[in-house]
């Protein structure tokens, strides 16, 4: 067992994988460019080399434990694609399991085809999303050796490898989303659970295409995932009624997940899992907080005890699409707008509060100040999708 775990772990498997959809190394690829201020080789980090502590101002020990280490980097790695179609296909793939994704696509979802799965669909994405990325500064797997694989996103080379977080973000969504309709809409099962692995496979197969994660990384994040919905089935029911909760309710969805958040498992070195984890979280505590807003103002008609069974999913019409484009339009237009006014006034408040100067970038990464402001952020951005965007919808006639 151990050597079978120690094999799906090897990075020569990812290499192999991606020769053989056409994804090559240039010839004169040696060990590497570094990146502009970066240090030699540290494309090996997380766990292929640990790299010397940034000398100068902020160099010391932070309150929050977080060492001043400079960021992991990845060098400037030249590569040839002899299979287009693998290439386009896969990199689309890995863009369906960004958190801009379902960012995007959960508001969709609640706006345009039913707003109690959206919400089924958003704790899931969050439950599974924090127990991905806090299992990643625990365990502190490497990710795959460059060389030999070819690595295409630079964003995440400073996270660790264990579990696939896009791995785990599809199954999640794509198997709650089959569990969730089968019974309450009508389509062929059949093709239903071909999309969905069919979803979960392209996301999972991009991860070893980019290069960003091993076979081991990959199959551990759709086990882990399988687990928790087996685990979280029988409360899902207790999902749709959150919002009749009482009203000490709001208080634990903002007090928990900032707690979680804030006393995130302290890394070596800044990595933007802490802020990620920090939008998903805060998103989904902000979308659960609307959902009861809207119960508790009776801003929305309250659903049957059952949710009724659709008997036949409505044909997408013209008149429908542009319906669904607008709504989608003008809920995103707001969010951005929510999102950068509140972004720039928490910004504005912590640095005043820690004194600290606004042009000053890495302040941002400063735990004190990164979580508190994602956080307002991104729950104000959750609130806004679920209560004002429909109440804008209403206003305008788009309901």
């Amino acid at each position: 067992m151990a050597e079978l775990l120690w094999s799906l772990q090897d990075s020569q498997l990812v290499a192999r994988f991606q020769r053989r959809c056409g994804l090559f190394p240039a010839p004169d690829e040696g060990p590497g460019e570094p990146c502009a201020g970066s240090a030699e080789g540290a494309a090996r980090a997380p766990g292929l080399g640990h790299l010397p502590a940034a000398k100068g101002r902020g160099a010391g020990e932070p309150a929050s434990g977080l060492r001043r280490v400079a960021v992991p980097q990845a060098y400037v790695q030249k590569y040839i694609v002899k299979n287009y179609f693998y290439y386009y296909l896969f990199r689309f793939s890995a863009a369906l399991g960004q958190e801009v994704f379902y960012i995007t696509f959960l508001p969709f979802t609640h706006w345009n085809i039913d707003p109690y799965l959206s919400r089924r669909l958003t704790i899931i994405w969050v439950l599974v999303m924090y127990i991905g990325q806090v299992a990643k500064d625990v365990l502190k797997w490497p990710r795959p050796f460059s060389p030999p694989v070819v690595k295409l996103e630079k964003r995440v080379i400073a996270e660790y490898g264990m579990p696939s977080t896009h791995a785990m973000a599809a199954t999640a969504i794509s198997f709650t989303l089959l569990i969730s309709t089968t019974g309450r809409y009508q389509y062929p099962f059949v093709l239903g659970l071909m999309t969905a692995v069919a979803f979960s496979t392209l996301v999972s197969l991009s991860r070893l295409y980019t290069g960003m994660h091993t076979v081991l990384d990959v199959l551990g994040g759709i086990l882990i995932t399988a687990i928790l919905i087996v685990l979280t089935y029988p409360a899902w029911t207790l999902i749709d009624r959150l919002d009749s909760a009482s009203p000490l309710f709001p208080v634990c969805v903002l007090v928990v997940p900032f707690f979680l958040c804030y006393n995130y498992p302290v890394s070596d070195y800044y990595s933007p899992t802490r802020a990620d984890t920090t939008t998903i979280m805060a998103a989904g505590a902000g979308v659960t907080i609307g959902f009861w807003i809207n119960h508790f103002f009776q801003l929305v008609s309250k659903p049957t005890e059952s949710l009724p069974v659709i008997q036949n999913i409505p044909p997408l019409t013209s008149d429908l699409l542009v319906l669904g484009l607008t709504k989608f339009t003008v809920g995103i237009v707001l969010i951005l707008l929510v999102r950068q006014l509140v972004q720039n006034l928490s910004l504005q408040v912590l640095y005043s509060w820690f004194k600290v100067v606004t042009r000053n970038k890495e302040a941002r990464q400063r735990l004190e100040i990164e979580v508190p402001y994602k956080f307002v952020t991104y729950t104000s951005v959750g609130i806004c999708a679920t209560t004002f965007v429909p109440m804008l919808h209403r206003f305008l006639g788009l309901l």
